[in-house]
């Protein structure tokens, strides 16, 4: 096999959502009251909705900057790459890239719905979050079928309307649904409570998979705010240990034998060990702990029923066999600051080339198609046009720039050392104390 001759799949993206969003699902007072985009004085943009205001985070949409102007500052749509919004514009970031079919979580909306969760008319949020989702599987994925995994938020606030909401999905062609890590993060029960009791069976239900995005409810603590900040960067992907740990313990992981996970942007380096320290927890602890594996081994578990996503690993590849030859898939995470774009495929190559072909086929797209029930890629799409070295073509063909672009985005530090997780904060509360004055004028 060479570089040219795979298939790749992304399960880790993100779509920075267009200020248009709603125009075509709603009208009237529901378009009215649904999210808006806004610009501030500084022509800043950020999200209004019922009152709450979410800025646009600069390391949320990066991609195609000079790495000197990463930052978390906020931004506003003409900074940023039309493929971060625009859903043509990504088709031919994806090209660029090699990249066959993407799964995209939001930005603005959160990787869990937050912003929904967040909002005090459930209501109303209820009938704005099918309207995202239905913008999102209508407007987004089917305009280029197979290209994109359909990806379902929930409104997990209410059971029943959940129960609902997954089926109306599944009628519509999802399936999977993103759930918070860690609910509690939400306001919510834990989720060994039987509050969730109906939600995963009507997952079951309907062959759905669980996307758990990092950060979503365990985020990675800052050590100090004079520790710099790319100790906190470095640290991200291993917060997602815990919950992982969390989700192993679940009762429905025996309940239901085919329930499927899959844990965007947590890489697999660390997934080896936490398996070995489970088995070995649960084997010297169980007597007391009354922990309920019914004769597994929490290791055989997490083979079972959990995929992790990686982008840059070459050691957790190292230990494949370790993670699982079928519970790793691959992630870009375009637009993001770990984004590896426009050479995704280069780097993932150097790190794959020496594997077996079909151990490359199944972490470059073959587990993805299985774990997210993906078989639309190529229902729509032949093979041989979903290459990297196709999708290469296509991409030259139409002349898609990639050279760096200056955004004049702020950054967080003049001063030559280390910026620290401190100096980020203090860019989010000036930011905060000035859109609080702003919202007062």
């Amino acid at each position: 096999m060479h570089m040219n001759d795979m298939v790749v799949i992304s399960t880790d993206d993100h779509i920075c959502e267009p200020p248009n969003l709603f125009d075509n699902q709603l009208s009237g007072d529901l378009l009215a009251t649904a999210p808006k985009l806004r610009t501030d004085p500084r022509g800043k943009n950020y999200w209004e909705y019922q009152g709450r205001l979410k800025a646009s985070v600069g390391l949320n949409a990066v991609v195609g900057r000079p790495f000197e102007e990463y930052g978390m500052e906020p931004t506003s749509l003409d900074q940023l790459r039309e493929g971060c919004y625009d859903v043509h514009a990504r088709i031919d970031d994806m090209d660029v890239n090699g990249i066959a079919a993407s799964m995209c979580f939001g930005n603005s909306i959160a990787f869990d719905g937050r912003t929904f969760h967040e909002a005090p008319d459930k209501a109303l949020a209820l009938r704005h979050m099918q309207a995202y989702n239905d913008w999102h599987y209508e407007e987004w994925c089917m305009a280029y079928p197979g290209r994109f995994i359909p990806l379902g938020v929930l409104p997990t606030w209410d059971p029943g309307a959940t129960v609902a909401e997954i089926h109306r999905l599944a009628r519509k062609g999802f399936r999977v649904v993103m759930m918070n890590e860690n609910p509690t993060a939400q306001g919510l029960p834990s989720i060994h409570n039987d509050y969730w009791d109906p939600v995963y069976q009507a997952i079951a239900e309907t062959d759905m998979t669980i996307a758990l995005h990092i950060g979503s409810g365990n985020p990675a603590p800052h050590a100090s705010l004079e520790t710099p900040i790319e100790a906190w960067i470095a640290t991200m992907p291993l917060s997602v240990a815990q919950g992982v740990a969390d989700w192993l313990q679940l009762d429905e992981l025996h309940r239901y034998p085919d329930l499927r996970i899959i844990v965007a942007e947590g890489s697999i380096g660390w997934v080896p060990y936490l398996m070995e320290r489970a088995d070995f927890s649960n084997w010297r602890h169980r007597a007391w702990t009354k922990s309920r594996f019914n004769g597994l081994k929490p290791s055989e578990l997490m083979r079972r029923h959990f995929c992790h996503c990686f982008l840059w690993d070459p050691y957790g590849l190292k230990n494949l066999d370790a993670v699982g030859l079928d519970n790793v898939t691959y992630e870009v995470d375009y637009p993001h600051s770990d984004a590896l774009w426009p050479d995704a495929a280069e780097m993932l190559w150097h790190q794959v080339k020496d594997l077996p072909e079909d151990v490359i086929d199944r972490i470059t797209h073959g587990n993805a198609i299985r774990w997210l029930r993906h078989d639309a890629l190529f229902a729509h799409n032949r093979r041989e046009d979903m290459t990297v070295g196709a999708c290469h073509a296509r991409a030259r063909a139409k002349g898609v720039d990639t050279a760096p672009k200056a955004s004049g985005g702020a950054v967080p530090l003049t001063e030559d050392r280390p910026v620290t997780s401190g100096d980020v904060m203090q860019m989010f509360s000036e930011h905060a104390e000035r859109r609080a004055r702003e919202a007062a004028l």
